[in-house]
């Protein structure tokens, strides 16, 4: 009796693991199909950044390796993980290497509620928009970490710019984002994608996108809020001593925020995968994931495009653009919004 008793508990055991593992497994599936294509897709945007911005500068750019220079982001790759690592003799390892790894780290985690479609996602979190900013806002630790761990004065003066600059366009970020939350009543991305089937966001909050927009610049560090990488005046920036693989975690940190908010941006603004479907013999054919694509694509154009085309600001000008001008206006906006929706009843909540 004891022996058929172990025996059962010892079946029960095994099935128990292995319905474990099998969960393990088909989860790290699961962001393996999300993470590799958004890794492919970061290394493809240094591609189309270099071209476009050749194309406006009447250049050639990149067209060596492989046809039309589709192979330069694996060579660019390459040489910096061929290279010696250097690590200054008086920095503090531990965060000179958890500096690129925190960065890259929370980066990509923004990816795990992105919904490409109805269904498509690793998490379907319901405080989906707060797990967001919470992630924007512990990218400041990373850059904090590089320029101070490196103990240069170059990389110190980049990271407290940097810093500063997230931290006061991150108010402006959360603003914005919180008309949409006031206008849609809900956290989750879904939800909110949903809400604009009948009218995209981007018309009736044309003034709050473009106060969006202008904080994603900021808080993603690109030009002409590129401040901490000034190479006149800082080399690099918070990056500065950092080389070989170290550096090509900041680089597709970097990248992989500007794809993020990019798609973030479609989903909020522009309706993200919501298009008419196309009907193909009788059969429904579901395209909503590459028409996230091509929204997310569009801004990855537009952050190019003011890259080459607007010359980088001075820091003073960065802080009172955020204080004295951006700030009130989304002040104003909070105020005005919630009102609207009040005065003609068409509150969410």
């Amino acid at each position: 009796m004891k022996s058929q008793l172990s025996l059962s508990h010892k079946k029960m055991i095994n099935t128990y693991l292995m319905d474990n593992i099998l969960d393990l497994l088909i989860g790290l599936l699961d962001v393996l199909i999300i993470l590799l294509p958004v890794l492919l897709s970061v290394a493809f945007m240094t591609l189309i950044e270099r071209k476009i911005m050749a194309g406006l500068q009447r250049r050639c750019g990149p067209m060596v390796v492989g046809w039309y220079g589709l192979l330069n982001p694996f060579a660019d790759a390459l040489k910096l993980i061929m290279k010696e690592t250097i690590i200054p003799s008086q920095s503090n390892k531990v965060l000179f290497y958890l500096a690129p790894v925190s960065t890259l780290v929370f980066s990509l985690l923004g990816w795990a509620i992105i919904p490409f479609g109805t269904g498509l996602t690793i998490t379907d979190f319901s405080m989906g928009i707060l797990y967001t900013v919470a992630l924007s806002s512990l990218g400041v630790y990373g850059v904090l970490f590089a320029g101070w761990s490196s103990n240069s004065k170059y990389s110190l003066l980049g990271a407290l710019r940097s810093s500063a600059a997230m931290i006061s366009y991150e108010l402006i970020l959360s603003a914005a984002i919180l008309i949409i939350i006031l206008l849609t009543g809900t956290l989750n991305f879904t939800l909110i994608i949903e809400s604009q089937i009948a009218i995209w966001f981007i018309v009736p909050l044309l003034p709050v996108f473009i106060i969006y927009f202008i904080a994603i610049l900021a808080e993603t560090s690109r030009t002409p809020f590129d401040l901490q990488e000034a190479e006149s005046e800082l080399v690099s920036g918070f990056m500065t001593e950092h080389s070989a693989v170290p550096f090509v975690f900041f680089f597709l940190g970097e990248y992989s925020s500007i794809v993020l908010f990019s798609c973030i941006t479609a989903i909020l603004f522009f309706g993200g995968y919501n298009m008419p479907e196309l009907f193909v013999n009788n059969t429904v054919l579901n395209i909503q994931a590459i028409i996230l694509g091509i929204k997310t694509c569009l801004f990855c154009f537009l952050f190019v495009l003011i890259r080459a085309t607007l010359l980088r600001t001075r820091y003073d000008q960065l802080i009172d653009l955020c204080w004295l001008n951006l700030l009130p206006l989304a002040v104003a906006f909070i105020i005005l919004v919630p009102s609207i929706l009040v005065a003609f009843d068409i509150a969410p909540y």
